[in-house]
């Protein structure tokens, strides 16, 4: 991640820099044995997340991330890709998550967004709305986490009804 560099007003993104159907890769990661028990250690204690063993014995067979450490995966790469550079006044939650296949440490994690939906907040025209659906897949091109919500970003242009079409 860069932290030197502070957007500047044109660099930022902002609600009408997501029209609907818009879809963007986020990057990749890669899961390391060290950060699965650290999580797990820390926030997600179970047997299968911090014991190789019982991993083994248990449905994922081997050492496997808690769903909660492949969620916060996917928001660094949303943080990387799009969210630190952008206008962005947070979300009120997720409507769906699903954890689909485990993840094991060596995977590599891509993350794509889609815009869902997009559109101004009826109680503060300077806030948009965007919905987004988020799949990670692993290295295999499985998709291993997915998960829908909203968002909220400032308007660069309040009046408008609908953001406009982008290129690329």
């Amino acid at each position: 991640m860069n932290t030197d560099h502070t957007p500047t007003p044109s660099d930022r993104l902002y609600w009408e820099d997501f029209p609907s159907g818009a879809v963007r890769e986020c990057g990749s990661t890669q899961v390391s044995r060290e950060a699965v028990l650290d999580f797990a250690r820390q926030f997600d204690p179970q047997p299968f997340h911090v014991d190789d063993e019982a991993a083994r014995n248990s449905l994922f067979g081997g050492l496997a991330a808690s769903g909660w450490h492949t969620c916060s995966m996917a928001m660094r790469l949303m943080c990387d890709a799009y969210l630190l550079r952008s206008t962005s006044l947070g979300s009120p939650g997720l409507d769906e998550l699903r954890w689909l296949k485990p993840v094991h440490p060596g995977d590599e994690l891509k993350l794509r967004m889609t815009v869902l939906d997009a559109r101004p907040m009826r109680s503060k025209p300077d806030v948009g709305l965007v919905q987004s659906h988020w799949e990670l897949f692993n290295q295999h091109g499985d998709c291993v986490l997915s998960m829908k919500g909203w968002g909220m970003f400032r308007r660069r242009s309040p009046g408008a009804e609908t953001p406009p079409a982008t290129s690329g």
